[in-house]
C-alpha cells in the first residue's frame, strides 16, 4: 500500500467512524427522550446552517488564511532576493551597466530619491521596460565579469536548489539567466578576440541577464521603500546607477 491509498483510507476511516458516532448519538437522544419530532427539528436546522457555515469556512476564512500565507511566503522570498542582491546582485548590476553603451538613457532615472512614490516607480519600471540596451565589446571588463561571476557561482548554486523560489517566476528566470551567462564564461578560458558570432552570442547573454536584473532590483527597491525604509536608506545611497554613491551620509 502506497502513501496515497493509505491517506484515502484513513480519511475514510476518519469519514465513517464520525457518521456513525452522529447515528448512535441520535438514536441515544432518541431512546432517552423518545422525541423524533426535535431530532428532525435540530437535525432539518443543522442542514439549513450548512451552506453559511460553508461560506463564512471556504470563502471568507480560508480566503484570509490563504492570503496571510501568501504574505508570509513572499516575505520569506523577499528576504532572499534581499541576500541575493547583497551577495550578487548590486555589484552584478554595476559590471552588466558598463557593457551598456545606452546606459545613460535610463540611469537618471533609475537613481532613487528618499521620497519617491509609487508614481516614481511606475514611470521607472515603464522607462526600463522600453530601454533598448546596446551591449558594447570590451575584453578587460568582460574578463572581470567573468572572475566576478566564477566567485559567486557557489552561491548561485545554492539559490537555484532553493525551492521556495519557484512560486517567484521572474526571479527564478533571473537566476538561470545568470548562472547561464557565468557558465558560458566559465568554459571560455580566453576572452580576448573571441570569433564575432561568439562575441555576439555572449553580448546576447549579458543583455538578457542585464534586463532582468534592472527590472527585478527596481521591484525589490519598491518593496525596501514601503517595508523597510531604513534599508531602502542604505539601498539609494550604494545604488550602482549612480557614480556619486557613498554609504556615507552627508549633510
Amino acid at each position: 500500500m502506497n502513501a496515497k491509498e493509505f491517506s484515502i483510507r484513513f480519511y475514510l476511516l476518519i469519514a465513517g467512524s464520525l457518521l456513525l458516532l452522529s447515528a448512535f448519538l441520535y438514536l441515544l437522544h432518541y431512546a432517552i427522550f423518545s422525541d423524533s419530532h426535535h431530532i428532525f427539528i435540530y437535525l432539518l436546522g443543522d442542514f439549513a446552517f450548512l451552506p453559511i457555515e460553508v461560506l463564512f469556512v471556504t470563502l471568507i476564512i480560508d480566503r484570509v488564511l490563504e492570503q496571510r500565507e501568501k504574505r508570509s511566503r513572499m516575505e520569506k522570498l523577499n528576504m532572499v532576493i534581499g541576500t541575493f542582491f547583497s551577495e550578487v546582485g548590486s555589484e552584478l548590476l554595476a559590471h552588466l551597466s558598463s557593457f551598456d553603451l545606452n546606459c545613460n538613457d535610463i540611469r537618471e532615472c533609475l537613481i532613487l530619491g528618499p521620497e519617491w512614490k509609487l508614481e516614481e516607480f511606475d514611470l521607472a519600471s515603464q522607462t526600463v521596460a522600453e530601454h533598448d540596451c546596446m551591449i558594447g565589446q570590451s575584453d578587460d571588463e568582460l574578463d572581470d565579469l567573468r572572475g566576478f561571476l566564477l566567485s559567486r557561482r557557489p552561491f548561485l548554486i545554492t539559490m537555484l536548489e532553493n525551492s521556495s523560489l519557484l512560486e517567484h517566476e521572474t526571479f527564478t528566470d533571473l537566476l538561470w539567466a545568470v548562472f547561464h551567462l557565468t557558465e558560458e564564461l566559465k568554459y571560455r578560458t580566453m576572452l580576448e578576440q573571441l570569433p564575432e558570432m561568439d562575441h555576439q552570442h555572449i553580448c546576447s547573454d549579458i543583455a538578457r541577464a542585464y534586463g532582468l536584473l534592472v527590472r527585478e532590483w527596481l521591484a525589490y527597491m519598491r518593496h525596501l521603500k514601503s517595508e523597510y525604509p531604513y534599508l531602502y536608506s542604505l539601498a539609494m545611497r550604494t545604488n550602482p546607477f549612480n557614480p556619486k554613491s557613498s554609504p556615507v551620509i552627508e549633510d
